[in-house]
């Protein structure tokens, strides 16, 4: 987790979640890397922190730095990760954007409620016969997110992905004057939303009662292009169909599909669509930034008293007490030690412990960010503690003039058994009630 993401977190301050499978997949470099810049920096504008999601060597990451952005976008190797995928990405040590899916999981994992895209998958044309449905239609059904997008992509089945929503228990709401969903480039489908918010702050309310009740399921909130760069509908769907029917001359299905089609309708259409498709991802970024506000307010009203209870979707920050210490293992090289004030050939190396020390570095690795209460001496040994437990939150530890680091020294036989042990760490008395 990006450090001003696990800080805006801690802080219960909005953040929003943000794709990479558009960077990686959806546009060319570096086009793609300047929008995913752009879109960064419309949610900062808003007030909220935009914490874009990827994998980075078989890590996921939430919140990218400047140089892991153009890591991505200029990479020619990396996956497009749905939830299927992330068990072998990660295993193996690949690179890649994560889809509407993918990043849902992500975002839910970290505590992170609402989440900008351009346009949510669904059911592809012809998908009754293919059985092809996008995951992303799964993953609404059973992850507690709030996904802002223009809809759903204006290549797939929009009545047939409308109704698959309904059957996965899916929360959809048109957002602003019209009850129209969107068809992503176009403002009109044919069809309308089950739901209506009219502003930020209704769908903020929305999404607080869907996550207050505990469903597990997540809410569409569906954001119409803006209209000074709406594409035509009948050019689009004209170049819709030349574009599917070369898809399939060519043989091209599964997850190759959606980039094949996009990349052919904007040069079909002289890159109006490709136009469209820039400026609801920015408008999108812009509405769910917005959104993301107006619910952390919602849900810092109710911390305060002054509404219902209702779910918090932010985890607590956990608090580990205990000791740190600068351990020495000195390892003999025979079975036997010799005593008597003899020197024995051996190996010493330094490890960090201590319980508590090992509680949160654990937790930390795990993406809680715990806080941590202990107490070290004003020395070179707290130095290197500080140093390599830079990962964690070492803000409230104690730091006493005087007193020494907390060490311990064990000389072990060759085998590994114990044969003496020292232990300077009188420090751990200063962990105090008061302190605490």
């Amino acid at each position: 987790i990006h450090p001003s993401v696990q800080e805006a977190l801690m802080g219960r301050k909005p953040v929003v979640a943000l794709e990479s499978t558009i960077i990686t997949h959806g546009m060319a470099y570096p086009q793609n890397l300047s929008m995913a810049r752009k879109v960064e920096e419309i949610v900062r504008t808003n007030g909220a922190v935009p914490a874009t999601i990827g994998i980075l060597r078989g890590q996921i990451h939430v919140g990218l730095t400047d140089e892991e952005l153009q890591f991505l976008a200029s990479s020619k190797n990396t996956v497009k990760v749905s939830r299927r995928d992330l068990p072998y990405v990660l295993s193996q040590g690949l690179s890649g954007g994560t889809t509407v899916s993918g990043t849902m999981i992500a975002a839910h994992k970290v505590g992170i409620p609402v989440f900008v895209t351009g346009g949510i998958g669904g059911v592809h044309r012809g998908g009754e016969n293919t059985l092809d449905v996008s995951a992303d239609l799964t993953e609404l059904g059973r992850t507690p997110v709030a996904v802002v997008s223009a809809g759903v992509k204006s290549i797939l089945d929009i009545g047939r992905t409308l109704e698959y929503l309904e059957t996965q228990g899916v929360c959809v709401a048109a957002f602003g004057e019209s009850r129209e969903f969107p068809a992503f480039f176009s403002h009109q489908s044919g069809f309308q939303a089950p739901h209506h918010v009219q502003d930020e702050e209704e769908a903020a309310e929305l999404i607080d009662s869907a996550l207050g009740l505990g469903l597990n399921s997540g809410v569409l909130i569906a954001v119409p292009c803006p209209q000074e760069r709406v594409t035509s509908a009948q050019v689009i769907e004209e170049a819709i169909q030349q574009a599917l029917s070369e898809a399939r001359s060519k043989g091209i299905t599964g997850k190759e599909v959606t980039p094949f089609m996009l990349q052919k309708i904007s040069e079909l259409t002289d890159g109006k669509s490709l136009d469209s498709n820039l400026a609801l991802i920015q408008n999108n970024a812009r509405v769910g930034s917005c959104i993301a506000v107006a619910l952390s307010k919602l849900q810092k009203a109710r911390r305060k008293g002054n509404l219902p209870h209702q779910e918090d979707t932010t985890p607590p920050q956990p608090v580990v007490i205990g000791g740190v210490n600068v351990d020495f293992i000195a390892k003999a090289q025979n079975p036997v030690i010799q005593g008597g004030g003899q020197t024995n050939a051996g190996r010493v190396r330094r490890t960090f412990g201590g319980v508590g020390r090992n509680l949160a570095d654990c937790l930390s690795r795990l993406g809680w960010a715990p806080l941590f209460l202990s107490a070290v001496g004003k020395d070179e040994h707290s130095e290197s503690v500080l140093h390599y437990c830079h990962h964690m939150d070492m803000s409230a530890i104690l730091h006493l003039e005087g007193k020494s680091t907390a060490t311990y020294c064990a000389v072990v036989t060759s085998s590994g058994e114990l044969s003496v042990g020292l232990g300077d760490m009188d420090i751990h008395h200063q962990i105090t009630e008061q302190y605490v």
